[in-house]
């Protein structure tokens, strides 16, 4: 499989819940299509963004499964298989039906803070377990563990199924040296919607995004310019939506963009604890902004 099928938009899609708790696959659906119709490239399951931490296994069998359902293979599949057990990263990958997976989203190791070598070897064991592309994720904000440029050059160079990284350090000096010395059909993906566009800029294939859920038209529409060279064009894009973009994380991550969601009637803002809705004043600003993109 080609790692240039990881190029372009690829949307992290969140999870809707019915105000009693229980999934909204109807609202799964629609949010699918919706991000399909947009014209995203691919599509990410079961991220950080779909609260995956508090979905059951046999919650997060179901997501995937009518999300499979719902796009029909019209764009690629990546699902999130990552944390801080590589056994039991391994044994999750052993166990899983990858028929109509194009690839897993791995994160960085969280918590346990463990040094480079560790996540070389972290990663070097997935790679070695999945039968599926391999996408690094790199969020230190969230993980306090950073992959370094070397440490990440080395799983690329040294095993053919890493494929890519989703980079969300907002390090441009280590998101330089990894596009400049990255081997040949290495992806190297935004992890932040903010900074796509100054990262499409230096030579980044494109991005795995959260305000892609509420505008995967406009959001595409800024990426596929950049891949083209079209820089001016896709700055007004990029400026057009960056104040939502910031809004979406006043409150944190996914709050903002079900608040936006539901603003947009696509689906209800609810949310599983430990994570609890976008107070007033933020829903209020991220609609006010929501209305004025529509």
């Amino acid at each position: 499989m080609k790692a240039e099928m990881f190029k372009g938009t690829g949307v992290a899609l969140i999870t809707p819940f019915h105000d009693y708790g229980t999934i909204d696959f109807t609202s799964l659906g629609k949010l699918t299509m919706h991000v399909i119709k947009g014209g995203v490239d691919f599509l990410v399951a079961l991220g950080t963004t779909s609260e995956a931490p508090v979905l059951s296994a046999d919650e997060k069998n179901a997501v995937l499964n009518h999300i499979l359902e719902i796009a029909e293979g019209k764009v690629p599949l990546i699902v999130g298989i990552g944390g801080n057990n590589t056994q039991g990263i391994v044994d999750s990958l052993k166990s899983t039906d990858f028929e109509g997976i194009s690839g897993i989203l791995s994160v960085a190791p969280y918590y346990n803070k463990p040094n480079q070598k560790g996540l070389y070897h972290h990663f070097k064991s997935i790679a070695a377990a999945s039968p599926v592309p391999v996408i690094l994720y790199n969020v230190p904000g969230r993980t306090c563990s950073n992959i370094s440029a070397e440490t990440t050059l080395r799983l690329a160079n040294e095993f053919s199924n890493i494929v890519g990284i989703k980079e969300a350090s907002g390090n441009f000096g280590q998101i330089m040296q990894i596009i400049k010395n990255r081997p040949e059909g290495f992806s190297v993906l935004s992890g932040d919607d903010a900074i796509t566009y100054p990262m499409m800029t230096l030579g980044a294939d494109g991005v795995i995004s959260v305000v892609a859920n509420a505008f995967p038209g406009q959001f595409s529409k800024m990426v596929k310019l950049s891949l083209k060279g079209n820089y001016e064009e896709a700055r007004k894009i990029h400026y057009d939506l960056l104040e939502i973009m910031d809004v979406l994380f006043e409150d944190g991550n996914p709050a903002g963009i079900k608040a936006a969601l539901d603003a947009m009637g696509i689906v209800s803002n609810n949310l599983r604890l430990p994570l609890v809705k976008a107070n007033k004043a933020t829903y209020n600003k991220i609609a006010s902004l929501v209305s004025k993109l529509k």
